[in-house]
């Protein structure tokens, strides 16, 4: 059968293809700009035909109406990693959160330990050889729709065209529901003076030919800002953003250096502008792959002067990282910030930095400190001690490999706020039974 026949015979509504899902399903749905809303849509619109089924995802860019409390005895929720709109059903206690490392998830699916029923994914129109492309999310998504029962894809011409892992036959997939939607996109990051010395302190130990992971947000576009005079740099990281082509158009990222998929971008989602989509649509030198190849430090480590740079909530005395819990409260998901700790770790010429302000600034003004001697009663430690490398906010960056305990507790009081300097260093003689 030509593949055309396969795609007409298999094109129908949302509708109809969520009726593919039966209850007691297990659905892995993709994530962040890749998330398939007129699925999610239709699954929720006939969430009175199912009973228990599970749905998995990392974070959410959608509307995350499934999570909601009257929808719990229709759909369980059993995520990889929390955001604002899922966060509400594991704190209530209705839903589960798994954490793992993220490298590790397609791994789980092959083995089963995940099992997946249904995947939901997004695509691109196929093209003249019948191919379709995961466009924006190739992490666990490539393997979902290696593993599942049924894939289900919405089809959505705004998706861009990538090459990797991303590419697909359409006799691969089961259903397709053409429904062409803007992809989410998200608002240049607000660079304020806190984020702008995080930026460069950072970019201080950053130097000409280094391998870059980046994340989101203020701080990872505020370091690109700082390297726009480096030369040669190249990306192996997680998530492509807008900081990391814009060093790109400044002429310094150019991935000559690298070790493995020279002059190649690679990654395993793309979330960001309108104009970062363009970008990857058909560009041969962005390789969208799966997580279990990007975020493996197995591989991470292939490149040398690989230099990771990753968040954090909270950090105390010992070099101990919590990143996505506050209190007894999941708040967020680990992601790959220990995939590419240890990745970097085993870089010939490699370092990590958890880069952080050094308060958090609640809504009546009141300041946190962000480093403190223990770190709070039921957070969970996402990054060990003997995994953490720099630690950064905007009073300076510090380097906790191959210091004590007291070493690091007095490195870590130096870049605090200085409003919380004396409670620190008071708590630091009650520790170490020393003067700090």
């Amino acid at each position: 059968m030509q593949w055309k026949e396969y795609y007409k015979e298999r094109l129908m509504t949302a509708d109809e293809a969520v009726q593919l899902v039966k209850s007691g399903d297990k659905v892995v749905l993709a994530h962040d700009v890749a998330e398939p809303p007129a699925l999610v849509e239709a699954l929720v619109r006939n969430a009175d035909r199912y009973k228990d089924v599970e749905i998995s995802h990392m974070f959410s860019l959608g509307s995350g109406a499934y999570s909601l409390p009257e929808y719990k005895d229709s759909f369980h929720m059993n995520l990889w990693f929390l955001s604002g709109n899922t966060r509400k059903s594991v704190t209530e206690g209705y839903g589960d959160y798994t954490p793992m490392f993220f490298y590790e998830t397609p791994a789980l699916m092959r083995e089963g330990v995940i099992q997946v029923d249904a995947a939901m994914i997004q695509v691109t129109p196929p093209d003249e050889n019948g191919k379709v492309s995961t466009g924006t999310s190739g992490d666990y998504t490539v393997q979902a729709v290696k593993s599942a029962r049924t894939v289900i894809a919405q089809v959505n011409s705004q998706v861009p065209f990538t090459y990797g892992d991303a590419v697909f036959d359409v006799t691969e997939i089961d259903a397709f529901v053409e429904c062409s939607q803007l992809l989410p996109t998200l608002p240049e990051a607000k660079i304020g003076e806190i984020e702008r010395a995080i930026g460069r302190n950072c970019a201080s130990i950053i130097k000409d030919g280094d391998c870059l992971q980046l994340g989101i947000g203020a701080i990872p576009d505020a370091v690109c800002a700082e390297l726009t005079h480096l030369k040669h740099l190249g990306v192996h990281s997680e998530m492509l953003g807008d900081g990391v082509v814009k060093l790109y158009e400044a002429g310094a990222v150019d991935n000559s250096c690298k070790q493995i998929d020279i002059g190649k971008f690679v990654f395993n989602f793309v979330m960001g502008s309108q104009k970062l989509y363009d970008f990857c649509d058909h560009n041969e030198d962005c390789l969208l792959k799966g997580v279990d190849y990007v975020n493996d430090p197995r591989v991470i480590c292939l490149n040398d002067n690989v230099v990771s740079i990753n968040g954090g909530i909270g950090v105390d005395f010992y070099g101990q990282v919590a990143s996505d819990t506050i209190g007894y409260n999941q708040f967020s998901g680990v992601g790959g910030q220990v995939d590419f700790v240890r990745g970097a770790a085993m870089s010939k010429g490699g370092r990590s930095i958890i880069a952080m302000p050094s308060v958090t600034v609640k809504k009546d003004g009141t300041k946190i400190s962000k480093i403190t001697p223990l770190l709070s009663e039921g957070q969970v430690v996402s990054t060990s001690r003997h995994d953490t490398d720099y630690i950064a906010t905007e009073y300076g960056i510090v380097r906790l490999k191959g210091k004590t305990a007291r070493q690091r507790a007095k490195a870590l009081i130096s870049i605090a706020h200085p409003d919380f300097r004396d409670e620190l260093a008071e708590a630091y003689e009650k520790m170490f039974k020393e003067n700090c």
